[in-house]
C-alpha cells in the first residue's frame, strides 16, 4: 500500500493498526478461538514448523487475533516488537527474567507496585540475582547504584501510588554506561503522553488491563522491544514458559485501542481540574499530580510527558480520615484497579501495597492517609460533587 502505517496520527494508528482482514472481509477485526492449526501435509507442517512457510502452529505460541493486538500496540509505541501477555505483571516477570541469569544485578525504584517490588525483592533472589532498590527521583543513588554487573534497571514512572517521576533519560544512560538494559513500566503515563523508547528505554511493560482495555473487562499486558532484544532474551523464555494472551482478551483489548486516545485525553483534562479543586478545598489535603507545579517531579513529567496523567493521589492525614473519606462517595467506586472509564479510588496500606511491610512504606511516600483516585469519563461536575462532599465528612 502506498500509505505507510507509521507515518498515520495516533487516532488513525488505534483504529487501523495490524489490521489483518480474512477473505471475508469482515469490518471488526476477527477472532479466532483455536487453540491450533491444521496444515495441507505432513510437508506444509514441517516447513511452518522449522520456520521456512509463515504461519501459526499452535495459540500459545501466536494467534491471528493476538498478532492483530500486537502490531496495532507496537505500531502505537513505535516499537519493533509487540509481545502479548496474559497479565501486566506477567509481563513485569517475564521482562525481568528473560534479561537476567545467577550472578546478575537489577536495580529499581523503590517506589514499585507491591507486587513488583516482590518480584524484584523476594523472587529474583532465589535464583541467585542480587538486587537494589534506590530513591527512583535521586539520579546520584541510580548512579551509586548502577555498576557492571547490572544487566537490567526497572523504572516505573509515574509510580503507584504516588506519582513519583524519574527522568527516564538521565537514568537511561547510566544504565547504557554499564551494558544495562531498561525497562519502563509506562502503565500510568499510557502511551498517549509518554513514549519510553523514545527517551532511551529498551523495553517498555504495560498492564493491558487498565487504560488499554478501559472498561474492566479483561486482563492482558505486553512487552514492547527491538527485533534483537526480543529474539536474544524473549522468544524462546516466552515460547516455552507460556504466559500467552487468550485470543479473545486479545479482540477485547483490540476494541479497546479504538478508544484509548479519546478516553485517556478526556479523563487527563477532568484529573487536572479535580486535583486542582482537591487542592482548594477548606481542609487543604495534600495532592499529588505531575503537571501540578507543587508536585515534586514537575519539571521532570513536563520534560518526558505530554499530560498528567488520569490518577492523582492525595494525603488525608490518618487512616480514618481516609476510610471516612471513601466510605462518603456515591459515584466513585472504592475499588484497586485503575484507568478505567468507572472512577474508583483504594487507599493502597490497605489493598495494592499491603505485602509491603509497614516499615517500608514511609519511604515509597505510603502512608496510613493515603488515597489513590483513578478518574473515568463522569462529568467533572458529577465528580467534583461527590468528592467535595466526601472530603467534607472525612
Amino acid at each position: 500500500m502506498a500509505e505507510d502505517p507509521k507515518d498515520w496520527d495516533i487516532a488513525t494508528k488505534l483504529i487501523r493498526g495490524g489490521m489483518a482482514r480474512t477473505p471475508f472481509m469482515e469490518t471488526a477485526e476477527a477472532l479466532f478461538l483455536t487453540q491450533g492449526f491444521t496444515y495441507d501435509s505432513a510437508e506444509a507442517a514441517d516447513r511452518r514448523f522449522s520456520g521456512e512457510d509463515p504461519g501459526f502452529v499452535y495459540s500459545r505460541f501466536g494467534n491471528p487475533t493476538v498478532k492483530m493486538f500486537e502490531d496495532r500496540l507496537a505500531l502505537l509505541e513505535g516499537a519493533e516488537v509487540c509481545r502479548a501477555q496474559a497479565t501486566g505483571m506477567a509481563s513485569i516477570h517475564s521482562a525481568l527474567m528473560g534479561l537476567v541469569k545467577a550472578g546478575d544485578h537489577v536495580v529499581a525504584g523503590r517506589a514499585l507496585f507491591g507486587s513488583c517490588r516482590w518480584i524484584v525483592g523476594e523472587w529474583l533472589p532465589r535464583f541467585g540475582v542480587e538486587t537494589s532498590f534506590v530513591d527512583a527521583t535521586d539520579l546520584k543513588a541510580w548512579e551509586a547504584a548502577i555498576r557492571p554487573g547490572t544487566k537490567a534497571v526497572l523504572i516505573e514512572t509515574p509510580s503507584n501510588p504516588v506519582l513519583e517521576i524519574t527522568d527516564i533519560r538521565a537514568v537511561a544512560e547510566m544504565a547504557h554506561a554499564v551494558g544495562a538494559k531498561v525497562i519502563v513500566d509506562n502503565v500510568f503515563a499510557t502511551p498517549i503522553f509518554q513514549q519510553p523508547l523514545t527517551l532511551g528505554a529498551d523495553v517498555v511493560v504495560y498492564s493491558a488491563t487498565k487504560h488499554i482495555d478501559g472498561q474492566g473487562r479483561v486482563l492482558g499486558g505486553a512487552i514492547l522491544t527491538t527485533a534483537e532484544i526480543n529474539e536474544e532474551f524473549y522468544r524462546d523464555s516466552l515460547r516455552h514458559t507460556g504466559p500467552a494472551l487468550s485470543p479473545f482478551n486479545a479482540w477485547v483489548l483490540l476494541k479497546g485501542l479504538e478508544t484509548l486516545d479519546l478516553r485517556v485525553r478526556r479523563q487527563n483534562d477532568t484529573c487536572a481540574a479535580l486535583a486542582d479543586i482537591i487542592a482548594d478545598h477548606p481542609k487543604r489535603p495534600r495532592v499529588l499530580y505531575p503537571f501540578r507545579p507543587d508536585h515534586p517531579g514537575h519539571n521532570v513529567a513536563k520534560g518526558q510527558m505530554s499530560g498528567g496523567g488520569t490518577v492523582l493521589a492525595m494525603d488525608l492525614g490518618s487512616r480514618a480520615a481516609a476510610f471516612a473519606f471513601l466510605n462518603a462517595l456515591e459515584i466513585v467506586d472504592i475499588s484497586n484497579n485503575l484507568g478505567d472509564a468507572k472512577s474508583m479510588a483504594t487507599h493502597p496500606p490497605t489493598t495494592t501495597h499491603r505485602s509491603v511491610p509497614e516499615e517500608l512504606r514511609p519511604l515509597l511516600g505510603v502512608t496510613d492517609g493515603g488515597v489513590r483516585l483513578s478518574v473515568g469519563l463522569e462529568s467533572l461536575g458529577d465528580l467534583t460533587r461527590d468528592v467535595t462532599r466526601a472530603l467534607d465528612q472525612a
